[in-house]
């Protein structure tokens, strides 16, 4: 669970296996769960070795950047990242910013053939349901902390990892309503990229390139919601994820989820969910036992 990643803390493990007769073709070479603040952090693709190998990175908070063969990606909380090497891109960290995550180094022919798969279904960025997240936090964690694992572990939970990345992308659940026009689907998925911007209807019609009041009914039609609707439904979620899987105050996350201030904040979230941001968290880590 990413609950129980978050409370081991911050930790890195570089794997070191006896090399085996019967090959496995999907291994995990090193994990970890780490924070950047502040610091020149940088990964180019096409500078890691000839090998062939892919990273899984999951963004908790901050943010990082992606440029995937020219594409520019912002990596926000609850996206996920997969990328294999050696490729065209570059990921790093913004000059004084702050960016924490979880990730896997794999490598083998089935992580490979699985991780080209997905990167040409959706992409090298994904948003995985929690239930996904959480089986591939629950991956890292035993990569981790299990002492003496072996290589058959080691494998399993690579290919576990590999296995919750493809049910979040092709899973019957992961599958779009159809019908879903283009300039819609293209509006949502800025909306999710960008919910610590300003999303203004205004400029959200601009981006599906119709006027305000076609856009509004266009999108209310094909999602069942009005866009502002939808953009504070997607907001609330994202605070009630950092409340559960962080310590940021009210204030952090408020910047970070697009509010002008945590009084307003706080007054969103009550309306939406009937208790204050701070007596969520409580109650929600009482629940859990912790």
């Amino acid at each position: 669970m990413l609950s129980d990643l978050l409370d081991h803390g911050y930790d890195v493990r570089v794997l070191t296996l006896p090399k085996s007769a019967v090959p496995l073709h999907c291994m995990a070479i090193s994990a970890g769960y780490e924070q950047r603040r502040n610091e020149v952090y940088s990964w180019d693709g096409l500078q890691r070795g000839t090998a062939p190998f892919l990273v899984i990175q999951h963004t908790i908070v901050g943010e990082g950047r992606l440029d995937f063969a020219g594409v520019q990606h912002r990596l926000v909380p609850g996206q996920t990242m997969l990328l294999s090497m050696p490729h065209a891109h570059r990921y790093w960290l913004e000059r004084g910013g702050h960016w924490e995550y979880f990730w896997m180094v794999l490598n083998g022919r089935e992580a490979l053939r699985l991780a080209r798969e997905l990167i040409d279904a959706t992409g090298p960025v994904m948003r995985p349901p929690a239930g996904v997240v959480d089986r591939i936090a629950r991956a890292c964690l035993s990569l981790i902390e299990q002492p003496d694992i072996t290589p058959g572990e080691v494998s399993a939970t690579a290919y576990a990892a590999m296995a919750a990345l493809h049910d979040g992308v092709f899973g019957v659940s992961a599958v779009p309503e159809p019908g879903l026009p283009p300039a819609i689907a293209r509006v949502m998925a800025h909306v999710e990229t960008n919910l610590g911007q300003p999303l203004q209807v205004e400029r959200l019609a601009r981006l599906a390139e119709m006027s305000r009041g076609h856009f509004v009914r266009q999108f209310s039609a094909a999602v069942g919601t009005p866009p502002s609707d939808f953009v504070l439904d997607r907001r609330i979620e994202r605070i009630e994820r950092l409340l559960l899987a962080t310590d940021m105050s009210v204030v952090a996350i408020a910047q970070a989820t697009g509010f002008a201030d945590a009084n307003y904040l706080a007054k969103a979230f009550r309306r939406k969910r009937g208790v204050a941001p701070l007596q969520f968290r409580a109650s929600a880590r009482l629940a859990a036992g912790t």
